[in-house]
């Protein structure tokens, strides 16, 4: 019994250390111990606000755009009068030079038109020379007065005179079909390549559409090139006729050509709203060839009553496009029209001057009429 008694003894002697111990860790908890040092809270200083003093300066820039190479000269060659093809003298990738003999054509018909001719210029021939004798011997004399009467004077004169008028007549005619002869041979207007070459001897040849559809050669000058650009609207105030642009083909891509803007449409094509313009391109060791397609870098000449802003200080907002100037650390939204943007950088137009703060970053959030006091200018 004493042994029982005791064992229940100590068990309750613990379970009171532990009420004990419970309640004093709540209440520490509930009573934590006071700290004396102050919590110290850092207020952040508001960012600089960053501008810039506006300035005129030159916006460099370039675009590129494609282009095409086309012969300086280009031109299709048609028989002029109807015939038959007696000799081809030159074949397709055949080099010429201006005046060399392409092609011989025959036509008997025009052999007989020009016998025809030359005898008729001949028979009139002698028919004058022989009235103008006859005028002669009655003028010598007529200085005999009373020889030879007025009326047959003039009569023979107006012979005369009829005589050489069907003379000139016929020797016109004559070299009408001569120079119809020459037709018979093709030559080369000027140097260049035969590209084309459509008919074979003995081939029935004429004008267009009257024997020949296809023209008999086609011949372009290599040596000189045209590059041609369509330049879009918006790029043309900033071209220059003085400008020299430069342009790659695929084919010889590593290789760089230099050009000089030559000529100007001077108007705007009506559908695709741009303006045509041409550079001439030596090609003397015909590397470059006609039909090539070329992307060609244009630069843009600077406009010097422009401004060259960041393009991040342009505000497009929905009411319009803007930069915010300060003025006595106050915001104002100044409506501009923007120009070219090129490399970050921006063309400015509108009431604007030299020396105004513009701030760089433009934002909606930063309010018109606004104050700013932490303005930094770099």
């Amino acid at each position: 019994m004493k042994y029982i008694f005791a064992q229940r003894t100590y068990v309750t002697g613990i379970f009171g250390l532990f009420v004990i111990f419970l309640f004093v860790s709540c209440n520490n908890e509930k009573n934590p111990k006071p700290n004396n040092e102050k919590e110290k809270v850092e207020i952040a200083k508001p960012a600089d606000v960053e501008a810039f003093v506006l300035s005129k300066s030159n916006l460099t820039s370039t675009v590129k755009i494609p282009g095409e190479l086309i012969a300086f000269q280009q031109v299709d060659l048609y028989a002029k009068v109807n015939s038959y093809i007696k000799k081809m003298q030159v074949d397709v990738g055949s080099e010429v030079k201006a005046g060399q003999l392409l092609a011989e054509l025959e036509a008997p018909e025009i052999n007989a038109q020009l016998s025809a001719a030359d005898s008729k210029f001949k028979s009139q021939e002698a028919i004058y020379f022989a009235s103008k004798a006859t005028y002669d011997r009655l003028f010598e004399t007529n200085k005999t007065p009373g020889t030879i009467s007025k009326n047959d004077l003039d009569q023979a004169n107006a012979k005369q005179k009829s005589d050489l008028a069907q003379l000139e007549a016929a020797k016109s005619n004559y070299q009408e079909i001569l120079n119809t002869k020459d037709y018979l041979q093709i030559r080369a207007p000027f140097s260049g390549v035969i590209t084309v070459r459509n008919v074979s001897a003995g081939a029935y040849v004429g004008p267009s559409g009257k024997g020949s559809e296809l023209p008999l050669f086609t011949l372009q000058e290599h040596n000189k090139l045209r590059l041609i650009v369509s330049v879009p609207e918006a790029y043309t105030a900033y071209i220059s006729s003085k400008s020299e642009v430069s342009f790659s083909v695929n084919l010889i891509s590593s290789e760089k050509y230099k050009a000089k803007i030559a000529r100007l449409a001077g108007a705007l094509d009506t559908k695709l709203r741009s303006q045509h313009i041409e550079m001439d391109v030596v090609n003397e060791n015909h590397k470059l060839l006609p039909g090539m397609v070329a992307e060609v870098s244009i630069p843009l000449t600077a406009n010097a009553n422009a401004y060259i802003v960041p393009a991040s200080a342009v505000l497009n907002s929905t009411t319009g496009v803007f930069v915010i100037s300060i003025h006595q650390k106050t915001n104002n939204w100044v409506p501009i029209k923007s120009g070219r943007t090129y490399d970050g950088r921006t063309e400015i137009f509108g009431a604007l001057t030299s020396g105004d703060t513009i701030l760089t970053k433009a934002s909606e959030e930063v309010r018109n009429g606004t104050v700013i006091n932490n303005l930094f200018i770099k």
